[in-house]
């Protein structure tokens, strides 16, 4: 039988599915132009998947094989491979995703394997067959079943590599042609990455593992896994990680919690696709205001922590755990944005950008979602700064225009309010009576 083992979200050797078919392949990356049409030529996501590709590509040639890269539609590549007999590749749930697969399947024979998460989509149900929406029960019953899962690292099997032209990038248009192997040719240019190979991460992890539980959410310390962007690309296995953490305990349990969360939703966005972008629940879905949108982009709302973490994200691909619940409650609940428009926003722009996460966690924020937090729960941004970053560490990072300012003083709303900082707006709402008014919209439904 001849396969071929496309590589989406998972983008590694070790202890890879994939690689655990026997026989002839084709193994194979697409660079989708459907998604890639809609990117900004300096996507950081784009850089980062291509710099793990060519360490895919040199993985897969010291066991024997290689990686054809494919530039174009999946459904123009597919036609292309028409002779083959079937496709083997991890599933994913978002809605884009299911509909290609759906017409590849059509083409060839698709099996899909299970690897992104660690329980299949229906592995985890109430008695009666239904699936869970609200998150303690479902970890309750999760991490029963975890105690019995195999987490055994997949072996690799015997392959023989079919006969194919490996170099470059293979474009399929209305013809056939060779780019050559760099970002330049798909239309990107290349990005100044920090990229530290998951393995260390996870081993420095392990080591401040024991203070995961209450520092997580401090601002002047990293004690997270810093591992979002690598499950999310698949760069290191969701078995790997849970052998690693559950080997040491109790003191693992609320990372534990973290990953079985990040199941939760994906599972959600399984059972109920229409939360991608639908509400789950209430119909009141924001208030589009253009002004208020473009300055929170911009990071001048002038709400230091909110700024601070647009700017975190603008600049680096990422925003901390905690800023990320306070910056969506504030666009949600304080701006009454739509929260549609804060995914897109976060979608733009984060390196570990995840549909199911993404969405339901804005979801989440609005109190729209699945088990939401309370609608009358509105996030205070600036006793979030004093208990998370007390001394301002964080803030003044990336809103330097802050430095000469009192951290009691950040802290305090009637004192942005009611003072002049160079180069730095006051800000554009109060938070009180903006939380006052969120709080009757919702109450009013």
């Amino acid at each position: 039988m001849k396969r071929v083992l496309w590589f989406r979200r998972d983008l590694r050797v070790k202890d890879n599915p994939l690689l655990t078919f026997g026989g002839e392949v084709l193994p194979i990356f697409i660079f989708d132009e459907n998604i890639l049409r809609n990117l900004q030529v300096d996507d950081r996501r784009v850089a980062f998947i291509f710099h793990y590709l060519l360490k895919l590509k040199s993985d897969l040639q010291n066991i024997g094989l290689d990686l054809k890269i494919f530039y174009g539609t999946p459904e123009a590549v597919f036609e292309h491979l028409s002779e083959f007999d079937e496709v083997v590749a991890s599933g994913d749930y978002d809605s884009y995703a299911k509909n290609r697969d759906l017409h590849i399947s059509h083409k060839l024979h698709f099996r899909y394997l299970h690897d992104t998460y660690i329980f299949k989509p229906k592995e985890i149900l109430k008695d009666d067959g239904s699936p869970y929406f609200v998150f303690t029960p479902f970890y309750k019953k999760a991490r029963v079943a975890l105690n019995t899962k195999d987490l055994q690292e997949k072996k690799i099997a015997q392959n023989i590599l079919i006969k194919s032209d490996y170099n470059g990038i293979t474009k399929i248009n209305a013809d056939i042609s060779k780019l050559t192997l760099d970002l330049e040719s798909i239309g990107f240019i290349q990005q100044n990455l920090k990229i530290i190979d998951p393995q260390k991460k996870l081993d420095i992890f392990k080591k401040n593992i024991s203070k995961y539980s209450q520092m997580r959410d401090f601002l002047d310390v990293d004690v997270s896994s810093n591992l979002s962007v690598d499950l999310r690309f698949g760069t290191i296995s969701i078995r790997e990680v849970l052998r690693e953490v559950l080997k040491l305990g109790s003191i693992s349990e609320a990372f534990v919690r973290q990953l079985i969360f990040r199941d939760f939703y994906a599972y959600a966005l399984f059972h109920t696709p229409h939360v991608e972008n639908e509400n789950y629940k209430y119909s009141f879905n924001g208030i589009e205001d253009e002004q208020k949108f473009i300055a929170f982009c911009s990071a001048k709302t002038g709400v230091p922590i909110v700024d601070a973490g647009v700017r975190e994200l603008l600049t680096t691909g990422y925003m901390h755990n905690r800023v990320r619940m306070v910056v969506a409650s504030f666009f949600t609940k304080d701006l009454l944005l739509p929260w549609q428009w804060g995914e897109r926003f976060f979608a733009k722009h984060l390196l570990d950008y995840d549909k199911a996460s993404n969405a339901l966690s804005w979801q989440w924020s609005a109190g729209t979602g699945v088990d939401p937090q309370p609608y009358f729960r509105v996030f205070n941004p600036y006793l979030q700064n004093k208990k998370f970053d007390k001394e301002t560490f964080y803030i003044k990072r990336f809103v330097p225009e802050l430095l000469a300012i009192e951290s009691k003083n950040i802290h305090n709303e009637e004192y942005l309010i009611s003072t002049d900082i160079d180069n730095y707006p006051k800000p554009i709402i109060l938070h009180k009576e903006a939380s006052k008014k969120a709080v009757a919209l919702f109450k009013n439904l």
